[in-house]
């Protein structure tokens, strides 16, 4: 009987010694170069993690649209110096980037996005560890859902960060009027580009101030960009220098027609007309960094202050990039990096 008690033992401490090497080496992951996918709802997602994964820290990027693609966002000092850092998650949301679903229109929505962030950070524990740690930074329309996902459940992040996040899109429309009558005032008075600018004023006098119109929004979202670059002819701000690796990873085909349909799809549900949570920011307590271009004119700076004055948190900061427009990862990367790097290591 002593020596059956012995064996199983034997056996109790070769399996826990087993479970202890597993587990050792399930921990120290080191630096990662790793493709996971989510399957959720009839969509197949791809998350392309890169970048120091020792303290099994991650900082997953919503990136904008609706329909971006994730790896764009890997460029510059997010691939430099951020994921010295921690681990970088670049994902593509369903319906976009090389997302994969046999699902129906009814399958596309900010609340099943939503659900889907949720559901990669559980992909995420189980190949990495259940003591992985997570931060999420939304940028432009990815303002949108990760708000939408913080309010599901913010207590599986360690911070949110936002930049030039569309936290409010039902805003946009008459923020836009307002924005660009603004910025075409400062430009004319300074002698930029005064022809492109009294252009800018005759289209806002010509939409409807009264009511949301489809038609205007996007008049006025196009216009946006346009209105960027001239800002960086005339070195109002910096150009953005984007070395991202999207080219070498995307079949560009089947990305534009993701983004059409899934903007599209967003667009008939209201997303620009009735959508905001600008009023729920107070029910967001994690810590929270917000970050934007003194010169976005696709989500003017107004809801920058607006995010930061309506968070709950009791630890924020913002930050005005005085030479950026939507991008300011790209146009003042240096200090980007900084912030989210000071936030990160502050928080985690």
């Amino acid at each position: 009987m002593q020596k059956i008690i012995t064996n199983h033992l034997k056996i109790v401490v070769l399996t826990l010694t087993l479970l202890s090497l597993f587990s050792c080496s399930k921990e120290d992951i080191g630096d990662l170069s790793d493709t996971l996918f989510v399957r959720h709802k009839g969509a197949d997602m791809p998350a392309y993690i890169y970048g120091n994964g020792a303290d099994k820290i991650f900082l997953i990027i919503l990136h904008g649209g609706p329909g971006g693609v994730g790896l764009n966002y890997r460029g510059g000092t997010i691939k430099s110096e951020i994921e010295k850092t921690c681990a970088v998650v670049y994902f593509d949301q369903r319906g976009s980037g090389m997302s994969q679903g046999s699902y129906s229109e009814n399958g596309i929505s900010v609340d099943i996005m939503a659900e889907d962030v949720l559901a990669l950070v559980k992909v995420i524990k189980h190949k990495y560890g259940s003591d992985s740690r997570f931060f999420l930074m939304g940028h432009s329309w990815g303002g949108t859902l990760g708000t939408a996902t913080l309010l599901k459940d913010q207590d599986t992040f360690k911070g949110w960060i936002e930049v030039d996040g569309a936290h409010d899109p039902k805003g946009m429309y008459f923020e836009y009027i307002a924005n660009f009558k603004r910025v075409a005032s400062e430009q004319i008075d300074a002698e930029n580009n005064v022809n492109y600018w009294n252009g800018v004023n005759n289209l806002v006098n010509n939409v409807n101030t009264t009511l949301y119109s489809e038609k205007d929004f996007f008049r006025m979202n196009r216009e946006a960009f346009e209105a960027e670059e001239k800002l960086d002819d005339d070195g109002v701000t910096n150009r953005e220098d984007d070395d991202s690796s999207i080219f070498f990873n995307y079949n560009f085909l089947t990305a534009l027609w993701s983004r059409s349909r899934t903007l599209s799809i967003l667009t008939n549900q209201g997303l620009w007309e009735n959508v905001s949570y600008t009023n729920r920011l107070s029910e967001i307590t994690i810590p929270s960094l917000v970050l934007w271009g003194r010169y976005d004119m696709v989500v003017p700076p107004k809801f920058g202050q607006d995010a930061f004055d309506n968070l709950g948190s009791s630890v924020k900061k913002l930050v005005f990039f005085e030479k950026s427009g939507h991008g300011p990862m790209y146009s003042e990367g240096d200090q980007f990096a900084d912030e989210v790097i000071e936030f990160i290591t502050m928080n985690k």
